[in-house]
């Protein structure tokens, strides 16, 4: 066997496992680690992020476009702990990043050494990302390393997808010793087969409905599914509602798409989930903005609507709301199971689905009638939806959009987006400095795609650093500033839940006067092509301009700030409790909360006690 030293061994297998790119920033804790890259720089490229944060979101992006992971790379201490937004990130979406930090000398745990954190274990600093990830790694031999290596693109690539830690002793970066050739060994992924009996009730349930509707979750894309989700939508006539994380696993032109549901959704997706009688939900947590916080009678009506429940990991499949039928499984498999299924019992009737094809289109263009007056708005600045408008306009079919939070987030949901994987967001996790960087590594993913990430100030002022990423490796992504000078989404929150004069620290603002920074002239000290505007005439030709310039670019577009003007159209009900001393909101507040439905487990206690 080969004597290779730890960063050997890591180098070695990201090598075999087909990793392009190692991210991140190098320190004194990962010396070894970085002279082993060195030697493989013709097997192995580096990029140099500003803040090991974003080397996180970077892999991020760069895994929800191309479906394969990224490794980042830190020092020991400070530079690991700046991961954990980006692993937090990972973790909630379900998306697979490995992260590699250096660590204390074997021999010199416990001693406090230069940024040990060593007061209750030693060498504990994994012990603060453990939750964050799906398995952390703690190595001190070459062999364990090789094992752990090997194990850690399992745990990435099988079952649920997320992301892995692995601390990694300075020593045993340089050590060297014995192990197998790790380009020879490679992963034997597996994914276990639907159940046949839960299958066969499914399909049973989906061909005696008539009002049946898919929520498809971010699993939909995770999987590859989005063939197999239009096949089996246009076989049983169902509408396809889809999750903020989702959007763009189903064509949205399409006349059996029906748009979102829940309190980050739309008119239309909670009429087709609250009068359908069977709902097939794929890969999806029904998370509290997707359920509208569990009110009754607001998005879902269940059980009086039959639950089919498909989730690769057991432990969400009636977690929220109670199943009829529960399918453990990959979501492609599954729905390729089901509609092989349907096809044995017979052929649908057209007359339901072409009924329900008018009553879903009946349904569009009265939602479409009630987000016209802030789509079509021709303020200046102009609103955000308006703005996305303008931006679907001149960007292609496949282009790729990226968001993290806020406006620029709660409104993409009204963009029309048409290919798979062209939706990237930081939907269950709502990460801030989310976008900027996960459309750097998109564009890695794709080089020959169009990508645009859209980002409020506040939002871009916590990773705008990556401008220098971008700038370094010729990264020619596009990032839209959407400036209304403060928290603006927090404020309008405060706003239509606490009153209109509760708004507070919410603004970038000084005697009167918005604050620095001017975007543009940051932009272009980065090296960047950046232009400013606020008419919405000016938006799509700036965009434009952009995507020709050739270079790293930035557009600032100055957006509404008069409420409600500021936000987009609002539906559903979101549990944000109302402080007991505003009285009449209060008790408003407290009647809506009464109609929230428990999870199952409480429920069952409760009939039991």
């Amino acid at each position: 066997m080969p004597r290779l030293t730890g960063g050997e061994i890591v180098i070695d297998r990201l090598v075999a496992e087909g990793v392009p790119y190692f991210v991140g920033i190098p320190g004194h804790g990962a010396l070894g680690l970085m002279d082993a890259a060195l030697k493989a720089s013709d097997r192995i490229d580096i990029i140099q992020v500003r803040h090991e944060q974003s080397a996180v979101h970077l892999a991020d992006g760069y895994y929800r476009v191309s479906g394969s992971p990224l490794a980042c790379f830190t020092s020991i201490g400070p530079g690991a702990l700046n991961t954990a937004i980006g692993l937090g990130t990972c973790f909630v979406e379900s998306t697979s990043t490995m992260v590699i930090s250096g660590a204390p000398h074997t021999y010199m745990r416990g001693r406090g050494v230069l940024q040990e954190i060593e007061r209750k274990s030693p060498a504990d600093l994994p012990s603060a990302l453990e939750p964050l990830v799906k398995k952390a790694y703690r190595p001190s031999e070459h062999d364990e390393l090789f094992e752990a290596m090997e194990d850690a693109f399992t745990q990435m690539l099988t079952g649920r997808p997320g992301p892995v830690f692995l601390s990694l002793p300075m020593d045993l970066q340089s050590d060297a010793g014995e192990v197998p050739n790790a380009e020879t060994r490679v992963r034997d992924a597996f994914q276990s087969s639907p159940d046949d009996t839960a299958v066969r009730a499914a399909a049973e349930l989906l061909m005696n409905a008539n009002r049946t509707v898919i929520v498809a979750g971010g699993g939909v894309s995770l999987s590859g599914a989005e063939a197999a989700l239009l096949k089996l939508a246009e076989q049983a006539g169902a509408a396809v509602v889809t999750t903020l994380q989702a959007k763009g696993c189903f064509p949205e032109d399409h006349a059996l798409y029906g748009w979102l549901p829940g309190s980050k959704g739309t008119s239309i997706g909670n009429a087709l989930t609250l009068a359908a009688d069977v709902i097939l939900a794929v890969g999806c947590r029904f998370t509290d903005q997707t359920a509208s916080s569990y009110r009754a009678d607001t998005t879902f009506n269940i059980p009086e609507s039959k639950l089919i429940q498909i989730d690769v990991d057991e432990g969400e499949i009636g977690k929220n709301i109670p199943v009829d039928v529960g399918i453990i499984g990959d979501a492609r498999q599954a729905l390729e199971a089901l509609s092989e299924t349907l096809s044995d019992l017979g052929p649908r009737s057209s007359v339901k689905t072409d009924s329900y094809i008018e009553d879903i289109a009946a349904l569009r263009t009265r939602w479409l009638d009630e987000t016209a007056p802030l789509r079509e708005s021709d303020a200046d600045p102009t609103t955000v939806p308006r703005f996305y408008k303008e931006l679907r306009d001149v960007l292609a079919r496949d282009a790729i959009v990226v968001t993290s939070s806020g406006h620029a987030q709660a409104c993409v949901l009204e963009f029309p987006f048409y290919e798979p994987r062209t939706n990237i967001t930081a939907g269950g996790f709502s990460t801030m400095g989310f976008a900027y960087p996960a459309s750097l590594g998109a564009k890695l993913a794709a080089p020959e795609r169009e990508v645009v990430a859209v980002v409020g100030d506040g939002d871009f002022m916590m990773t705008m650093q990556e401008m220098a990423t971008a700038y370094q490796y010729g990264i020619n992504t596009v990032v839209v500033v959407l400036n209304n000078y403060g928290w603006y989404s927090i404020r309008d929150l405060q706003k239509a839940e606490l009153g209109e004069d509760r708004a507070y620290a919410t603004d970038f603002v000084a005697e009167g006067a918005t604050l620095p920074p001017d975007f543009v002239m940051a932009a272009r000290a980065f090296g960047l092509h950046a232009e400013g505007v606020s008419k919405p005439s000016d938006i799509g030709p700036a965009i434009t301009r952009a995507l020709e310039s050739g270079r790293p670019s930035l557009v600032e577009v100055s957006v509404a700030r008069d409420y409600p003007n500021s936000g987009s159209t609002v539906v559903g009900w979101w549990d944000v409790p109302i402080p007991d001393y505003l009285t009449d909101r209060r008790a408003e507040y407290e009647e809506n909360r009464a109609k929230e439905v428990p999870p199952p487990n409480l429920r069952s206690a409760q009939k039991d006690s």
